[in-house]
């Protein structure tokens, strides 16, 4: 069965943009791009593989979920497939199902999709990509946790679990430092 991973950079007070949703305050270090290009290549969106000569496959995800507030900046933009190269959902009740073919809109509960997604047999994983609200109602179907843990503190910001989650604890699995001061932490869940 797939996993469905939050993968996502936090700051050390715990938020994954800044209130207006920008990520501008996170290191853009070339070498850590590189290292995260090199790892996670799914991850950056198709405009950015393009110029970052990034052309290696995803080897994690095949499937990409985003909340309204990550899909927005890319529409402001003029991209509506931020992430052509993987299958996008994007859980909104306000951005219209026809803004693009390649993304599926669901405005429903993301509980029972994650669960579908999970179920399907294509082995490679289901990424979370935010935001907060969504991962903070998808809390309990998280399998992994895997944060690019940034040496700033923006003091007011988006959560990395937004609403009102309740306590899940998390075991850490691996802590690897990256370039730029970036820590990166891998957690699975704990019971209880």
């Amino acid at each position: 069965m797939r996993q469905l991973v939050y993968y996502v950079a936090c700051t050390l007070d715990g938020f994954i943009a800044a209130p207006d949703g920008s990520i501008d305050a996170f290191p853009q270090d070339g070498a850590y791009l590189r290292q995260l290009a090199e790892e996670f290549p799914e991850t950056f969106p198709t405009h950015a593989r393009a110029a970052l000569e990034i052309d290696a496959p995803g080897t994690h995800f095949d499937t990409v979920l985003m909340g309204r507030g990550t899909y927005e900046p890319a529409l402001r933009l003029g991209i509506t497939s931020p992430y052509a190269h993987l299958r996008q959902l994007v859980f909104s009740r306000s951005v219209s199902p026809a803004t693009d073919p390649a993304v599926t809109v669901v405005a429903g509960d993301p509980v029972p999709v994650v669960r579908r997604l999970k179920a399907e047999g294509t082995g490679r994983n289901v990424w979370l990509c935010g935001g907060g609200d969504l991962a903070g109602q998808l809390i309990g179907e998280i399998d992994a946790l895997v944060l690019k843990l940034n040496p700033i503190v923006l003091g007011d910001g988006k959560p990395l679990f937004g609403g009102r989650p309740g306590l899940r604890r998390f075991a850490l699995v691996e802590s690897r430092p990256r370039e730029a001061g970036v820590v990166l932490l891998r957690y699975a869940p704990r019971p209880g």
